[in-house]
């Protein structure tokens, strides 16, 4: 994904809401939201060129959702993994805070940037790969927002619907129906002025059509955008929204995803 507005409130009886965009080439194969075939404790949407996703969940009470960063200055090591097998990882580990710990130790280095956070109802991590650090920490509770930066990094799109999110979460009855609120936000195709713009080397006319929540591309765009629930009790609802060049509407999926993990005999 490209831009993830999330509210981590530990202890409630909704520990996670998590909205985000996934921006990609439109050529590139993919599969909607579905259960993985080759692992049914699994649900998400699934790149199809390399297997990985950028937004997952695991029966049982297990989300990971990815950011690429971007920054031309962070070189890509030669060979590099997908980091969208991340996501698969975290939600097939055994041990995901080992599995993190090992990664923010080193075995991060072997992929291009990104951000991680790895869910369940009690705990929230946040991996950051970037130019200047690598770093693993759990994210304190509020309302977030990641995009292809750190954690908060002040990009006006970020900033936006981190603030639509903070509206969305007024006393109920003040708003409509979560996600009505910060999606309209999520969905935005306004390009940020020039003087807000990051400096992330790209040059300022892709700089402009990047600042766009909602990106509308012929080549390359907005593809989805999702938006989950986690409840206390390990419950994930999960809707997810696909686009097409030139933002068409493509169609729409969601899922309810029970706390009792469901054995696979795979």
């Amino acid at each position: 994904m490209c831009l993830i507005s999330f509210a981590w409130q530990p202890g409630s009886p909704t520990p996670l809401r998590l909205i985000g965009n996934r921006d990609e080439l439109h050529a590139r194969p993919t599969a909607p939201l579905a259960e993985w075939k080759d692992n049914p404790m699994i649900v998400g949407g699934r790149d199809l060129e390399a297997g990985g996703s950028w937004l997952a969940a695991k029966r049982g009470g297990v989300v990971a959702a990815l950011t690429n960063v971007r920054d031309l200055q962070l070189a890509t090591p030669p060979g590099a993994p997908s980091r969208g097998e991340l996501v698969a990882g975290a939600l097939q580990c055994d041990d995901i805070e080992a599995w993190l710990t090992a990664l923010s130790q080193g075995e991060a280095l072997r992929y291009a940037g990104f951000n991680l956070l790895v869910a369940t109802p009690q705990r929230l991590w946040h991996l950051h790969r970037g130019r200047d650090r690598l770093a693993l920490s759990d994210v304190p509770p509020g309302v977030h927002g990641l995009s292809n930066a750190d954690l908060n990094s002040p990009w006006p799109k970020l900033l936006h619907v981190r603030s639509a999110l903070e509206q969305q979460l007024l006393p109920a009855g003040l708003l409509p129906t979560w996600p009505a609120v910060v999606q309209r936000a999520m969905q935005n195709p306004q390009e940020a002025a020039v003087e807000e713009l990051p400096d992330t080397g790209v040059g300022l006319a892709l700089e402009r059509q990047l600042s766009a929540a909602f990106i509308v591309g012929e080549r390359y765009g907005t593809r989805a955008t999702s938006w989950l629930t986690l409840d206390a009790q390990g419950s994930i609802d999960i809707t997810e929204q696909r686009f097409g060049p030139l933002g068409h509407f493509e169609g729409e999926t969601t899922l309810s995803i029970p706390s009792e993990p469901r054995h696979s005999s795979l």
